[in-house]
C-alpha cells in the first residue's frame, strides 16, 4: 500500500509545527490518542510534553526515534515490527523528555497515546541549537529533526 493510500483511508492531514500527517482517534477526560504516518523527508520534530505518549508502531517502515533525557543522556529506539533486528512495536517516552522521529523507510504508520491527554499549550518545540550543545553526541541528529523556525 502507497502513503498516499492510508492518508485517505485514515483521514490524515498535515500536523502543523511538529509535521507528518495525524488524525486524533480517541479523546476524553483522561486520554487521547492519535495516528500518525511520516513519509521519506517528514519527520516528527523534537520536541517534548509534560506527561507520558506512548507510541505504537501500527504499518509501514520503522520509525527511527531520537529521546533526549533530562539527565544528559539520550536513545535511539526503533518503532517497529522486526524484533530480530532490535526493533519493538511500543516505545514510552516519559514527561518532558525531548522525542523526535522519522521514518526509517518508504513510510511509517505509527499512533500515540496519553494519558492525561495531549494539551497543545503543554507542548514545547526544540530549538537545535540549545540542544546540540547540551547533547553533542547526537548533535547532527538533532540538527536534522529540528524545524527550522526553532534552529
Amino acid at each position: 500500500m502507497k502513503a498516499e493510500r492510508v492518508i485517505e483511508l485514515l483521514g490524515l492531514e498535515p500536523l502543523p509545527t511538529e509535521g507528518g500527517m495525524w488524525a486524533q482517534t480517541w479523546r476524553d477526560e483522561h486520554s487521547s490518542a492519535i495516528y500518525f504516518l511520516l513519509r521519506p523527508g517528514d519527520f516528527s520534530a523534537v520536541h517534548r510534553v509534560e506527561g507520558p505518549e506512548m507510541w505504537h508502531h501500527y504499518a509501514g517502515a520503522a520509525a527511527e526515534m531520537l529521546l533526549l533525557y533530562e539527565d544528559g543522556s539520550t536513545a535511539a529506539p526503533r518503532l517497529g515490527d522486526d524484533l530480530e533486528a532490535g526493533e519493538r512495536p511500543f516505545v514510552a517516552v516519559p514527561g518532558r523528555v525531548w522525542m523526535a522521529a522519522a521514518a526509517a523507510g518508504d513510510w511509517s504508520l505509527v499512533g500515540t497515546t496519553m494519558a492525561p491527554p495531549f494539551r497543545v499549550e503543554e507542548m514545547e518545540m526544540g530549538r537545535a541549537s540549545d540542544l546540540a550543545e547540551r547533547y553533542p553526541s547526537v548533535a547532527d541528529r538533532i540538527r536534522r529533526l529540528a524545524r527550522e523556525e526553532y534552529q
